[in-house]
């Protein structure tokens, strides 16, 4: 694989990941909320998310779920009731009577680190904008039987390392502003802007046609 590729592949992918989605929301949503802990957790969910994408590409069952039609539709719905049930609850806590108190204090049941960590991995393996980056862009840059399964990965582990470090430095950034995203209005609002985002990324998904 020449360099150009990876360096290609990398401005790609960093252009991916900078770009607004379900796993930036998600990061604002658990930082007040649950803290730091949960949030790297998080990360750690979404790094991981990025070897189940690459995996099916690799090992060519993206393919397969392009060309079958049925393979394709289950995983497009479950994917995509997935972002909307999210987006759903978030709309859902938005609508309810605000806060009485200014501000929002941490959850009295915060999310436990295994429980942060597979919300982080169910929502970047659902993730629209990932899922047709890695069905449609990702075999671009790789050829089966030609590329070798550790040129592959390792277009994939820089993916996953873009991920955590640009939503790691999105961890420290708004532990820094806790004060703020505490607020009950700016919570009822972002709960209000989660719920529009998940569901808007699950409609997009469910609307997902491959070009073949």
């Amino acid at each position: 694989m020449a360099w150009s590729e990876i360096v290609t592949f990398v401005f790609v992918a960093s252009l991916l990941v900078m770009s607004p989605g379900p796993n930036g929301v998600l990061i604002a949503k658990t930082v007040p909320t649950s803290g730091r802990s949960a949030s790297f957790a998080n990360v750690a969910g979404f790094v991981t998310a990025f070897y189940f994408h690459g995996a099916f590409s690799v090992l060519g069952i993206s393919i397969i779920l392009v060309q079958s039609a049925t393979a394709f539709a289950i995983v497009k719905y479950l994917g995509a009731a997935y972002l909307c049930w999210i987006g759903v609850k978030a709309l859902h806590a938005a609508l309810k009577s605000v806060e009485s108190a200014e501000q929002v204090a941490p959850a009295k049941k915060q999310r436990t680190i295994l429980n942060a960590y597979v919300e982080g991995f169910l929502t970047n393996a659902f993730n629209p904008k990932v899922s047709m980056f890695y069905l449609a862009a990702f075999p671009q840059f790789i050829s089966i039987g030609e590329t070798s399964a550790m040129s592959s990965f390792l277009l994939v582990f820089l993916h996953s390392m873009i991920n955590a470090v640009w939503f790691g430095a999105m961890v420290l950034l708004f532990s820094k502003l806790t004060a703020v995203a505490r607020n009950g209005n700016f919570q009822r609002w972002l709960k209000g802007v989660t719920g529009v985002v998940f569901v808007g990324f699950g409609i997009k998904l469910a609307s997902y046609k491959p070009s073949l």
